[in-house]
């Protein structure tokens, strides 16, 4: 007999002789499509279908072949085909309930795939019916739920989260998702929570446990009542928030990781030799083709745990050794059964990790410290969208994080030193700093370090005029606290006066281009009221008496620049154009720092 051939369901190719062979499922799947009952002529037919394996492929493919009329005048079956998925989900034979999940995935990816334009209501009847929806999405649900509580099959855990991650991903927008109002009602909160809380599943199902979280908590957020965020914001469970944390340092990490050895790679190949040569003038060049997938489902995890659980910020100060200075035992991952296409979540770059001892020897780190290394590479690099997106996620988590007490009283904690590794953008007019070099120092030093890096690093034609808002915000958010708290920080400050000088200039000097797109005085102001505020309170947070000089000196010496800018904001604050509110503002804002010129 000639080799066998599945594709298509087929097991062997036609001849002249001979018909082509379908697997006994495929068959099924045909009566499924005809519009008579299929369990008329074959009472056991529902019985049998999931005892056989699931060709995904084809059942997706016939959907999608089917036009809108000959879809609707199959419903009947398609609805039966659910609710008998459903019914076989409690059922005792293993086989039987991974076949069902994996036909729910088909079923509600090839449906959705076909009605892209219709109506979130008109998908419901499709799938199974208006009159029976709300009883089958309950049965749904508590399957699911029954399935992910219980100490059973790894393999079983991880299909009920592909399956939900599908139901909830099917959707380009997810508050159109009219199906997830049922995932409201029935909610499977407390499952995902002990997913978290339990290392052994944890360590399994943990990736794909906080993304559907992260996902489910976005739907229609700020048009109705989301179960799922009033949940979340009162979890106090320590062991829960920690496991949530940890799952997210993981995929951060691995990210990390990946970039580094990138980065290796990348230098010391040919490309590295070649622009050593020719002193080193493509070096930007060479390092935007530097990439690696970013994680935007995990960034979206922690900002949500931040901004709605203010017991998470507790787990940003957790301290466990650095991942990847470290080898950590894998544990074998659970054979599972084939999964639809698009039902795995948004990234595959998770660490299967177990929890590590403390070691005097190893190189200590936390969740905030993988964060900002995170996204010390993913701001390099804003000229895309999808980028510049992340890079806006990660500077809206770390408002967040400055905005908040107790994360401020840690991030200034002397007592709390570590070494950070930022990564930073080659530029021809400096010299990588050697990560040996770096000195041990509270963690806020790292964050105005990373903002300080941005504003240097991104005065470019496409200039990113939000992100700098919500970088000098950020900035702007410690100074208060130092200020309130009279917290003596010791660090250069001079480097973020001059960035902040630099970026002045660079708003005069563009003026004309950048006028036509942003209001560059919202973020003049906010640069001179720093200044201000280091003038006027000072004394109260700059670590010396020589500090409070230096930024004398440092005014003085670039007081063109001031008097530039003030030249600028008069001339227009005193025309009657459309600049004219916001130019004035900046112009009464400079008194202070034009008095400390004389």
């Amino acid at each position: 007999m000639a080799q066998t051939e599945k594709r298509g369901g087929l097991l062997r190719k036609s001849s002249a002789s001979k018909k082509p062979l379908k697997e006994k499922v495929v068959l099924m799947y045909d009566e499924i499509f005809m519009t008579e009952d299929p369990s008329k002529c074959s009472p056991r037919f529902w019985e049998e279908l999931f005892l056989m394996k699931v060709n995904l492929e084809y059942l997706e493919g016939k959907l999608e072949s089917l036009d809108g009329e000959e879809l609707m005048k199959i419903k009947d079956n398609i609805n039966c085909l659910f609710q008998h998925c459903i019914q076989a989900l409690g059922e005792e034979h293993p086989i039987r309930v991974v076949n069902a999940l994996q036909t729910l995935c088909a079923l509600i990816r090839g449906v959705h795939q076909k009605n892209k334009s219709t109506s979130g209501f008109d998908i419901i009847n499709m799938l199974m019916g208006f009159d029976k929806a709300e009883l089958c999405m309950k049965n749904l649900m508590e399957s699911l739920d029954s399935l992910l509580c219980a100490e059973g099959s790894e393999s079983l855990k991880s299909l009920c989260l592909k399956l939900l991650l599908c139901l909830v991903t099917v959707t380009d927008n997810i508050s159109q998702n009219t199906i997830l109002e049922y995932v409201m009602i029935n909610s499977i909160f407390e499952a995902i929570l002990q997913i978290l809380s339990h290392p052994p599943s944890r360590r399994e199902h943990g990736y794909d446990a906080v993304v559907l979280l992260a996902l489910l908590v976005n739907y229609r957020k700020y048009e109705s009542v989301n179960p799922y965020i009033v949940k979340l914001s009162i979890v106090d469970d320590e062991a829960t928030l920690n496991g949530m944390g940890l799952v997210i340092a993981q995929a951060l990490s691995e990210y990390n990781r990946q970039y580094k050895d990138k980065e290796e790679e990348h230098q010391s190949g040919f490309f590295s030799a070649l622009t050593n040569m020719v002193g080193s003038m493509f070096i930007a060049d060479a390092h935007e083709k530097i990439s690696v997938q970013t994680n935007e489902a995990i960034l979206l995890a922690l900002y949500e745990a931040v901004h709605l659980n203010r017991n998470f910020i507790t787990v940003l100060a957790q301290s466990h050794p650095e991942m990847g200075l470290v080898t950590t035992p894998v544990s074998p991952a659970p054979t599972t059964p084939a999964t639809p296409l698009g039902t795995t979540p948004p990234s595959s770059d998770v660490i299967s990790s177990v929890e590590l001892p403390l070691d005097a020897d190893v190189q200590t780190s936390n969740l905030l410290i993988t964060f900002l290394k995170y996204s010390s590479i993913v701001m390099q690099d804003t000229k895309d969208e999808h980028r510049l997106h992340s890079g806006k996620l990660c500077l809206i988590i770390l408002t967040c994080i400055a905005e908040d007490q107790y994360a401020n009283a840690f991030l200034h904690d002397d007592n709390m030193n570590f070494r950070v590794n930022l990564h930073r953008m080659p530029m021809r007019h400096r010299k990588k700093a050697a990560d040996k070099n770096l000195p041990c120092r509270p963690l806020v030093c790292a964050v105005l370090d990373l903002m300080v890096e941005f504003i240097v690093t991104h005065m470019m034609k496409e200039f990113p005029m939000d992100l700098y808002v919500r970088c000098i915000q950020v900035v702007h958010k410690l100074l208060c606290y130092q200020k309130k708290c009279r917290v003596r920080l010791h660090y250069t400050w001079r480097e973020l006066w001059s960035a902040l000088i630099n970026l002045l200039k660079f708003l005069m000097s563009n003026e004309t281009v950048l006028l036509a797109k942003h209001n560059i005085f919202t973020l003049a102001l906010m640069i001179v009221n720093l200044f201000n505020m280091f003038i006027t309170y000072g004394d109260t947070f700059l670590p010396t008496p020589s500090s409070y000089d230096e930024l004398y000196y440092e005014i003085i010496r670039m007081h063109q620049s001031f008097d530039n800018l003030y030249s600028m904001v008069l001339r227009l604050s005193t025309n009657a154009g459309q600049w004219k509110e916001a130019a004035s503002k900046v112009t009464h804002a400079l008194v202070n720092i034009r008095f400390t010129e004389l």
